[in-house]
């Protein structure tokens, strides 16, 4: 399964990557990081699509964030995050890779949201419908709402070949104690969490816990919704920032979150190519050391 879908990922990829007009994108090769319950590689750096990708039926935004999925595909990317909760940003993501057919390229994310379990498996429904799917990589539930009785429902979709993955998630610095103790009983194969290097809480016990126990980790809010990179551009970019091949704030803090060994991948948010190219491009050329990481949290922090 995991061979024919690199194939076949490697295949869109370079049909993408052929149609692409952006020159911007590098040429380097991309971080990749493993799966650690399969094995599976995917690309460091997703795509989140909160509140960027709620445009309704405005067809002149659904065309443009389909450029911005045609840059993020045409980059190596692969997870795509988004959630019910997120207005109409399922059905513009569902538009979007209708139009690309980017094929086992995609790892399609998203969650439920919901106490009621009857309620969650509407929602299920409703999501493969949204995206245009046959099934979904990742299913996650979504701040630990009902998340005992949706462990069940997700087990029978995994059961089923409805899910590949299962996953739950925390945001804003929730119960985060709460969710140390689920990823050291419960088997969910995915955790995901807000990290930057403006925001290290989890550095504490979440990512220990999530590399003990064999959980892959998305770290969401890497720029904290812009105001890390509002904030951090009051100052000139350090000028270690060279040593890791970083030319702007954005791309040095977007390494400092993937460069984390616990984290899998992180989700930044954009509705613009052009920021797209430079998250994916913080994939690319080295990647900060502990000390260099230190040097960056420290830098982040006198700001």
């Amino acid at each position: 399964m995991i061979d024919r879908r690199r194939f076949l990922a490697a295949s869109a990829g370079a049909a993408l990557t052929a149609a692409m007009p952006w020159s911007a994108l590098s040429a380097g090769p991309r971080l990749l990081k493993t799966i650690p319950k399969s094995g599976e590689k995917i690309n460091a750096v997703g795509m989140g699509s909160w509140i960027t990708f709620n445009v309704g039926g405005d067809m002149q935004a659904r065309a443009a964030r389909t450029e911005v999925l045609k840059a993020f595909f045409a980059a190596g990317g692969g997870m795509i995050d988004s959630s019910p909760m997120y207005g109409s940003s399922e059905e513009v993501i569902g538009h979007g890779l209708a139009q690309l057919n980017p094929g086992a390229r995609l790892f399609s994310a998203t969650k439920v949201w919901t106490s009621s379990r009857d309620e969650g498996r509407e929602q299920f429904a409703d999501s493969l419908r949204l995206w245009r799917q046959p099934m979904l990589d990742l299913y996650q539930i979504h701040n630990l709402l009902g998340w005992e009785g949706h462990l069940e429902t997700l087990k029978e979709l995994k059961a089923a070949g409805k899910i590949r993955y299962l996953g739950i998630t925390t945001s804003h610095g929730r119960r985060h104690r709460d969710l140390e103790r689920i990823i050291a009983s419960a088997p969910f194969d995915f955790v995901q969490l807000s990290y930057s290097a403006g925001n290290r809480d989890v550095e504490a016990r979440l990512l220990p816990a999530a590399a003990d126990h064999g959980v892959a980790v998305i770290a969401n809010r890497p720029y904290q919704r812009r105001y890390l990179i509002e904030r951090v551009s009051r100052a000139p970019l350090p000028t270690f920032a060279a040593e890791i091949e970083c030319t702007s704030w954005p791309q040095l803090l977007l390494k400092f979150v993937i460069s984390h060994p616990a984290v899998t991948t992180a989700i930044p948010a954009t509705s613009q190519v052009p920021h797209m190219v430079e998250n994916m491009d913080a994939g690319t050329g080295p990647m900060p050391d502990a000390a260099l990481r230190k040097r960056i949290a420290d830098a982040v922090d006198t700001i």
